[in-house]
C-alpha cells in the first residue's frame, strides 16, 4: 500500500528525501526542496540538515554540483566521504552532475 504523502510536513518529506540517497550519489539542496514539495526552499533543506541526526549531508550539495562547505575542514570532510563512496570532485569541490545526480522524479518513488 502506498504512502499518502499529502499531509506529511516539509520536514518530514525533506528528511525522507535525504535518508534516500543512494551511496554514490548527490542531489542539490533544491532538489530535495522541490521533491519535498516546496521548489524556493533550499535554505530549509539546510536548517533541517543542521539539526536532524541520520542523514547523509555529505551527498547533498549546491546546484552547480559543488561542495557548498566554506569551512576547510568541513569541506575536506565531504570531499573526503565522497570520495570514500566513488563521487570525484575536483580540487574546489565540483562534482560531475551528470555522473553522479540522483534522478528521483517523485516522492512517491520512495516508498
Amino acid at each position: 500500500m502506498k504512502e499518502n504523502f499529502e499531509y506529511w510536513t516539509f520536514s518530514k518529506k525533506a528528511e525522507l528525501i535525504m535518508k534516500s540517497i543512494p551511496k554514490g550519489k548527490i542531489i542539490s539542496y533544491g532538489a530535495v526542496a522541490a521533491l519535498a514539495g516546496s521548489p524556493k526552499a533550499a535554505r530549509r533543506v539546510v536548517q533541517i540538515l543542521h539539526r536532524t541526526d541520520n542523514i547523509p549531508w555529505h551527498r547533498i550539495v549546491n546546484s552547480q554540483g559543488k561542495i557548498a562547505i566554506k569551512d576547510y575542514d568541513g569541506f575536506q570532510e565531504q570531499k573526503m566521504l565522497l570520495e570514500m563512496e566513488g563521487v570525484k570532485s575536483d580540487s574546489k569541490g565540483k562534482i560531475e552532475l551528470e555522473k553522479y545526480q540522483w534522478k528521483c522524479y517523485s516522492i512517491d518513488e520512495l516508498i
